[in-house]
């Protein structure tokens, strides 16, 4: 419910945006990949695009998702997962996204299932504490990515609970090593109209396992290769993977400070918040 292929863009990393991918890993690569790992459907959640599934909406099995880069009310950007789209959803979807309360409503109308991701991460930058009253009119919540920390996908799941929201697993692969490492499965679900309608009903599960030091280590290590494979000339600033372990474990640790500040705030401080809880809607697929 959650993997990037090549067509997701440059990373949104200062310095590195203007010579390195967020991945590397071609759509059809993906689509192999998790197969092989068990995998029944498949899907893309590339960032702002639909690029990626040119190769793969002729299959039975892929349907064709994004993860849409919204701005809230109060400027904190986030990432919404919208799944079962067509072309013209993603159009729409665009036009939208730097109006929330537009594009949550246009969500609504379209009746698409979507689900705040990482909704305890620092990975888009700062929050508001009125963000995460906008993270909880989405359906879904992310409540295992296998790229962050248990303590922060607990949260999110303590988040979703709260809110009514319907929990989802994603492994947020940007690696062809990292996909399918979390996923999300509908007991029952034959093809992917029963899969997508099962989720609105909230018969879903997640399953995988969260992310550790060695696991975000190894897939910076892995882009890195990847980076200078494309690029060449890369390979002078080799040196300075050299301070890539303890980038690593400075972001690990910004992580899971991150989310236990707002835990404290909107789970169990003064200031919690009090959020509408959504009932599970009926969906026929």
């Amino acid at each position: 419910m959650h993997v990037h292929s090549v067509h997701s863009g440059r990373s949104t990393l200062p310095v590195l945006g203007r010579f390195c991918r967020e991945s590397y890993s071609p759509p059809e690569a993906v689509y192999q990949t998790l197969h092989q790992r068990g995998m029944d459907l498949v899907t893309l959640t590339d960032h702002d695009s639909i690029e990626g599934a040119e190769s793969l909406r002729s299959r039975t099995d892929f349907y064709m998702s994004e993860e849409v880069t919204c701005t809230a009310p109060s400027g904190t950007e986030l990432h919404v997962g919208v799944y079962g789209i067509t072309d013209r959803h993603h159009f729409e979807l665009q036009r939208r996204r730097n109006d929330l309360p537009r594009l949550s409503a246009y969500v609504c109308e379209q009746r698409l299932f979507a689900s705040i991701n990482h909704p305890f991460s620092s990975l888009t930058g700062n929050r508001h504490q009125d963000d995460f009253q906008w993270f909880s009119i989405f359906p879904g919540a992310e409540v295992l990515n296998a790229h962050l920390a248990q303590d922060n996908n607990l949260l999110a799941k303590r988040f979703a609970e709260q809110c009514g929201q319907i929990g989802l697993g994603g492994s947020d692969a940007h690696t062809l090593a990292s996909a399918g490492s979390a996923w999300t499965e509908v007991p029952g679900a034959r093809n992917r109209e029963e899969f997508l309608a099962g989720l609105r009903c909230g018969r879903g599960r997640v399953g995988g396992k969260s992310g550790t030091y060695v696991k975000m280590m190894c897939d910076v290590f892995r882009i890195a290769a990847a980076v200078m494979a494309a690029k060449p000339w890369c390979a002078a600033l080799a040196p300075l993977l050299a301070t890539v372990p303890a980038l690593t474990l400075t972001n690990f640790t910004v992580e899971r400070w991150f989310a236990q500040k707002w835990a404290r705030i909107i789970l169990d401080g003064a200031g919690r918040t009090a959020f509408a809880v959504r009932p599970q809607e009926e969906f026929v697929a």
